[in-house]
Order: structure tokens, then C-alpha cells, then sequence
């Protein structure tokens, strides 16, 4: 199974890595049964020929499994001139970054890879309270993923950020929504993708909630916590997106301009005055 962010549907998908390397998220079941690994460089210039001779048609192209950044620098920049060379028409490289990752790359290094292909880094902020991030085993608190986003952005590199709304379960809502608000704030990336949580049997948070010990916000709740969560939101420029299926309502909201229209279209929802989707059009 390969997992690739939504906008990247139509890019050459070149796997380079197995797995992701942290790969304890408590509610994340991408990866089960894929130990980490990093493929070898015979294996990914097969790859890139074979892109070369069927897929000449994409402008884009992403590296896969999870958080590809973690490569070392070396193989990590051999595997982009091999892309450069034998793909010139290839116009954005897209990866998965995590702080770890990029704290283990110098400002320096990130530079470099900049200017040797790679556009846009998609992060897993997932939220902003520390107690939620620690709860789900995410790798480093909010300050430490704000800092590394940060870092990327001045290198060069479109920024773009996944929240997951319903992370903090009904108890925890709109702590939640408040802090993620106030983390993407700081981060001001460029992109900001809104899914909602949806359990994956096998997952330690799916087996939490049988057991009881975490409740998922209903649909409604879902709506308050988005609608609390982008009023908190200051991005200098950007997007907005909460139309992956996982959502109960989609929106594309350009920030700062779409701000308003777009909190209004959430308050119709939640009064009930647009149709939400349905739970069997939900999906991962």
C-alpha cells in the first residue's frame, strides 16, 4: 500500500523508502507490517527508468513511504540527480518530512536539497497540544515541529501541514482546535490540510476506543472543532483545505481573504442547513 498526500494523485509516485521511521503514531495504521527501510540505489534507478519510458506525461513526482527525508544526504542527493538526469522534464519533487528528519539535515543541507529538486515538504503537525502529541507518541512536542517547519520554509521549500481534527477526542475538542490554531499560526506554511479522524482497527488508539478510554467527537462536534479551529487561525497567505473524504464538510479556503465566508458556511452546516457526508462516503 503506498500513502501519498492528496494533491500529489497525479505525480509519479518513486518509492525510495519502506515504512516510516518513527512509526509508533497511535492512530496511524499507514504502515503496519512494513519495517523501515531504505531501498537501494540499483532498485530506485530501475524505478526512475522505468517512469522515464511510461510516465512522460507527469510534471511531478513524490517520493514515498513515509517521510523520505530521513534518507542521508548523500543517497538522498544521488537519488535526486539520478531524477534530474534521467527525468529533466520532472518541474516539483514532493516528500514527507517530520521534525526528526529535518532537525537531522542542517540549514545548509536543506539548501541543498532545495536546489537539487525537491519543491514542497508535507509535515505532520497533527495538533497543538503537547499532551495530545504525547498521548499519540507523536516524535516531538509543537515547538520542535513548529521550529523544523520553519527552518524548511526559509529554505526554500512550500510548506504544507496536516492537522487531524478529532485527535483529541471529545474531552479534549477544543483544547485541541485552540492550540492547533495557535502551532499553524506560528508555522504560517503554505498549505494546511484538515482531515478527520477516522480509527484503524489494529491501531493502539482504535483498540483505546473499544476499550472505552477515548471517544470520537460525532459529526456535529467534528464541524465545532474546525469552525474553532480556523477562527484562531493568521496565516500570512495560504490555504485551507478540508476536502479530503475523511471530512464531514469540504472547504477550500483561501487565507486571509476566504476567512469569513468560509466560518459562515460552517455555522449553516452546523445549524443543520447543508447536507453533511454521509459516514459510508467517508473514507482514508
Amino acid at each position: 500500500m503506498i500513502i501519498r498526500p492528496p494533491s500529489e494523485g497525479g505525480s509519479i509516485l518513486l518509492q525510495v523508502t519502506l515504512g516510516c521511521s518513527h512509526g509508533k503514531c497511535a492512530f496511524c495504521g499507514a504502515y503496519q507490517g512494513k519495517p523501515f527501510g531504505i531501498k537501494d540505489r540499483e532498485t530506485i534507478r530501475r524505478d526512475i527508468q522505468f517512469a522515464a519510458t511510461h510516465c512522460r506525461r507527469q510534471r511531478r513526482l513524490f517520493l514515498c513511504d513515509g517521510d523520505a527525508m530521513i534518507i542521508p544526504q548523500k543517497r538522498l542527493l544521488e537519488i535526486l540527480s539520478d531524477i534530474r538526469e534521467t527525468l529533466p522534464w520532472i518541474t516539483r519533487i514532493g516528500t514527507y518530512a517530520s521534525a526528526k528528519s529535518l532537525r537531522l539535515k542542517t540549514d545548509a543541507e536543506l539548501a541543498e536539497l532545495k536546489e537539487a529538486g525537491i519543491g514542497i515538504v508535507y509535515m505532520g503537525l497533527e495538533s497543538g497540544d503537547d499532551a495530545i502529541l504525547s498521548a499519540m507518541h507523536k516524535n516531538g512536542d509543537s515547538a520542535s515541529i513548529i521550529e523544523e517547519g520553519r527552518r524548511a520554509k526559509r529554505a526554500g521549500f512550500k510548506i504544507n501541514v496536516t492537522v487531524i481534527n478529532g485527535l483529541g477526542g471529545v474531552e479534549n475538542s477544543m483544547i485541541h482546535a485552540r492550540e492547533t490554531a495557535r502551532a499553524l499560526t506560528e508555522m504560517d506554511p503554505d498549505q494546511i490540510g484538515a482531515l478527520s479522524l477516522m480509527l484503524i482497527p489494529g491501531t493502539e488508539l482504535h483498540d483505546r476506543h473499544e476499550r472505552g478510554e477515548f471517544v470520537v467527537p460525532d459529526a456535529y462536534a467534528i464541524l465545532k472543532e474546525l469552525r474553532e479551529m480556523l477562527a484562531g487561525l493568521t496565516l500570512t497567505r495560504g490555504l485551507f483545505l478540508a476536502n479530503h473524504a475523511s471530512n464531514y464538510l469540504p472547504l477550500k479556503v483561501r487565507l486571509p481573504s476566504g476567512k469569513q465566508k468560509a466560518l459562515a458556511e460552517l455555522d449553516e452546516a452546523l445549524a443543520g442547513m447543508t447536507p453533511l457526508r454521509s459516514e459510508s462516503s467517508r473514507r482514508l
